[in-house]
């Protein structure tokens, strides 16, 4: 019964009796309710489900969730994510604080990035293992974006292998331990009068920052809700979050955004819902297929990502074959398919 809360005894003398229960939307991956428990307080319960997955998938999935949201708890001053109330393994089930959500604001992008630099200070190099390493791109997303290239007949340059080879080696995250939420987007993000907290903490990890600042630019690209940042804007949270990480480790946010953003444009996986990653390559298709994720198209999607590449490493020491390939590319994609839109704006934010 999917009003049912899973609450075994444990849970019941920890937490209280549930009262009312709301079942509430989330992932296929998982359940979730808000629940007004017997003494009047609000909790949310989510269950980590095993549906289509294996059960050590699942469990797995639940460690790393619970483990990323209590290091995120670790916060001083305003939270940037619910407690942990408590956990029953058993049955994948987490009861986390219940946060009021302000709803709709369009100036939502700076309370966003002082969050999430806040986010990923929380963490450093004692922590190595507590999470998983962020995963980013390999070899073959390197090789299927060359294949991309040869498949819309846009000559590569000699030297791009070799920047590919090297981007693949900055990327590593080995030395990186900020506390990644791993999908910050519009909707994992809830406007509190604290500030923004974060949640969905199933893909959290440890790495560099900058991979997921480069959301802004990029065009949150683990998102449905892809969208485009540029001019003023940008450069005032990308501002905030290089200010806040400063204030709060007293040091400069480490590596390069570039390699963040090409790292990013190389991951065909990137173009699709979580459910379809890992299945088939994905860049492989686009030449033949433009296939949508929301509101936004595969095509639309990469043009916007080559054209982000093309404009940040025009003078880039390591990257620049890379992006004038990108450029090349953008323009061939322009040119076979004229419709493409651009992303839509940050203040068409969807809000749910």
């Amino acid at each position: 019964m999917l009003n049912h809360v899973p609450f075994d005894a444990a849970l019941l003398s920890v937490v209280g009796t549930p009262e009312h229960t709301r079942l509430l939307d989330s992932s296929p991956r998982s359940r979730v309710w808000r629940v007004r428990l017997a003494d009047g307080r609000l909790v949310v319960v989510k269950q980590v489900t095993a549906d289509g997955d294996v059960s050590a998938d699942a469990d797995t999935r639940f460690a790393r969730e619970v483990a990323g949201l209590r290091l995120a708890g670790r916060a001083s001053g305003p939270a940037v994510a619910p407690m942990v109330l408590a956990t029953d393994p058993s049955s994948r089930v987490m009861v986390l604080e219940h946060l009021d959500d302000l709803g709709k604001t369009d100036d939502w992008m700076p309370g966003y990035a002082e969050s999430l630099a806040r986010l990923h200070a929380l963490t450093g190099p004692a922590d190595a293992g507590a999470l998983p390493a962020w995963s980013g791109p390999d070899a073959t997303d390197a090789e299927s974006f060359l294949a991309l290239a040869a498949a819309l007949d846009v000559p590569v340059h000699p030297a791009v292998p070799g920047e590919l080879a090297g981007l693949l080696e900055r990327l590593d995250p080995s030395g990186h331990h900020a506390l990644l939420h791993g999908d910050p987007c519009p909707g994992n993000d809830l406007r509190t009068t604290d500030g923004v907290r974060f949640v969905d903490f199933e893909r959290a990890s440890l790495g560099n920052g900058l991979i997921e600042l480069a959301y802004f630019r990029i065009g949150f690209p683990t998102c449905w809700c892809a969208m485009s940042v540029t001019a003023a804007p940008l450069t005032e949270v990308e501002d905030i979050y290089r200010s806040t990480w400063r204030g709060l480790t007293g040091t400069d946010v480490p590596g390069d955004l570039a390699d963040a953003c090409a790292g990013w444009l190389i991951q065909g996986d990137a173009l699709v819902e979580r459910a379809h990653r890992g299945t088939v390559d994905q860049l492989a298709r686009v030449p033949s297929e433009d296939f949508a994720w929301g509101h936004v198209s595969a095509r639309e999607r990469l043009v916007h990502r080559l054209g982000v590449v093309a404009e940040m490493t025009r003078d880039h020491d390591h990257l620049h074959a890379v992006g004038r390939l990108g450029s090349a590319l953008a323009d061939r994609l322009l040119e076979r398919w004229p419709k493409l839109r651009p992303l839509p704006t940050p203040d068409a934010r969807p809000w749910y």
